[in-house]
């Protein structure tokens, strides 16, 4: 899943309208934010196999700390904390720890059977959606377009950029999704996960899309 996890962070601006974007979408990528900074430190570990599906291009074979299930509670848990520390808004505590526990169960539906459980657990989960490339992609587009259908109605305007700076943003999400479906797979695991960093600079952009819109209902 990748656009699709996106959508949810969209979505909980409906649910806590005071949160900013960005906090929201870090919620449902969290993992992803922090699974290719394991790669390069060599905590987990993964294979670009050749595959003519663009969504099978990787073996995934080592991830408990950032997509095990019981990881991925505790990751959902020390987020949903720290941000009700720093702003003591429980509707936004709590939309962001059900943003981050979604990754896993999006990822269930998407992956093949490599999702683990926990560290050094032999059951391995996963639907399979990926076998069917042009399922997924017809999932994730209207599930990215429910997200900003969401965030539109639960938020207007403040000056011109925030007019316009939300299709800017989906522009560059649709993007990303069209490279990972088209270009070649990445020539390394350092390549690849050098590459997915960029994902962060995702957060500055929502907070920037969020700083220009405001919340319908006061």
């Amino acid at each position: 899943m990748f656009i699709g996890h996106y959508a949810v962070g969209l979505i909980g601006k409906k649910f806590a309208p005071r949160a900013s974007l960005g906090a929201l979408i870090a919620a449902p990528i969290l993992l992803d934010l922090l699974w290719p900074i394991f790669l390069l430190l060599g905590w987990e570990r993964v294979t670009i196999v050749p595959n003519n599906n663009p969504f099978l291009r990787l073996q995934f074979d080592s991830y408990p700390i950032s997509h095990g299930l019981i990881a991925a509670i505790a990751w959902a848990t020390l987020y949903a904390s720290v941000y009700f520390g720093l702003t003591r808004y429980l509707a936004g505590t709590v939309t962001i720890w059900v943003g981050v526990l979604s990754h896993w169960i999006l990822d269930f539906v998407v992956h093949q059977r490599d999702l683990p459980l926990l560290a050094g657990g032999q059951r391995l989960f996963g639907l399979g959606l990926w076998n069917r490339p042009r399922i997924t992609i017809a999932v994730e587009i209207v599930m990215l377009a429910a997200g900003v259908w969401f965030y539109v109605n639960a938020t207007k305007a403040k000056d011109q950029i925030g007019k316009y700076a939300l299709a800017v943003l989906v522009v560059v999400l649709v993007g990303f999704y069209a490279a990972v479906i088209f270009a070649p797979p990445p020539s390394s695991v350092k390549k690849l996960a050098s590459g997915t960093l960029i994902t962060w600079l995702t957060i500055a952009g929502a907070w920037w899309v969020d700083r220009h819109r405001e919340p319908r209902e006061s």
